[in-house]
């Protein structure tokens, strides 16, 4: 499958950044059910290690912004974790927790304001019923380096990596800011499409060139907004372009005349919209 997401003149691919998260709390299950409902083309999540080893979708290094505790993720074990609650801190929360969209979504056992593993993330865009992409960011620094790629490869191919990556139902892409991270996830996987994330305007992105490993370029939005010719200098070269995070009408609409092959934003059905889908 090329990087390249949509053929000239289509629309951009739509992907839910850590879920419907302006709607629901980011990276709860609740929020990856409503993106799914709203129709997204895909879902972005963010994967750190806790003390044991184990993965789990959570963006910040420190657990105090997205939950009712206090400390390092990689501190606690996923067993430890599961007793904070990483949702009622939303301002749309308890309505998250009544929405009937989210409650036919889910399993026995589900508990929405539990810290989310991958494992059951994968499970929901498995049971999506149509086909679905799947954004999937190594966050670093870590104390774990490498450990998190190798734990990450580990899982999908338990889930049969090689046949999402060539099914009609479930399309992987791993992501980081790291260079090296990206490296090494083409090293352990050389058929994943990678996505190297930037929040700079490098002088080899201006040019259009991308590290080692990476087939798709993440700018962020301010990016694109300052240097619009930075698209076309990509796509020249056979790149993908994902820019996040389109949230507005006005940035939506410029990814659009851009022809970006995907749009990472925290309001994926508004975004639809705006495209017309």
């Amino acid at each position: 499958m090329s990087p390249r997401s949509s053929e000239p003149g289509a629309t951009p691919l739509v992907f839910a950044h850590r879920g419907s998260s302006q709607a629901h709390p980011e990276h709860t299950l609740g929020a990856y059910l409503r993106a799914i409902d709203e129709g997204a083309d895909g879902l972005e999540c963010d994967v750190r290690l806790t003390r044991d080893g184990q993965l789990v979708c959570v963006h910040d290094r420190r657990m105090d912004r997205t939950s009712n505790g206090t400390g390092l993720i990689s501190s606690f074990s996923l067993t430890e974790l599961a007793e904070f609650d990483f949702a009622s801190w939303h301002p749309n929360w308890p309505e998250a927790g009544e929405d009937p969209v989210v409650a036919r979504g889910l399993a026995e056992g589900d508990v929405l304001t539990r810290i989310l593993t991958p494992q059951r993330l994968l499970a929901a865009a498995e049971g999506a019923g149509r086909p679905l992409r799947m954004l999937i960011e190594t966050k670093h620094p870590s104390k774990f380096r490498g450990d998190v790629e190798e734990k990450l490869v580990e899982l999908l191919s338990a889930h049969g990596l090689e046949r999402h990556r060539d099914s009609s139902s479930l399309h992987v892409t791993v992501m980081s800011f790291s260079m090296l991270a990206v490296r090494r996830l083409r090293e352990l996987v050389p058929g994943l499409d990678a996505v190297w994330l930037t929040e700079f305007a490098t002088p080899g992105l201006r040019s259009g060139q991308l590290p080692a490993g990476a087939n798709i370029a993440g700018p962020g939005i301010r990016i694109i907004r300052a240097n619009p010719g930075i698209v076309a200098r990509l796509h020249a070269r056979g790149y993908g372009v994902y820019v996040w995070t389109v949230n507005t009408a006005a940035d939506v609409d410029l990814m659009l005349d851009l022809g970006v092959d995907g749009i990472i934003t925290d309001r994926p059905r508004f975004v639809l919209d705006r495209l017309g889908r």
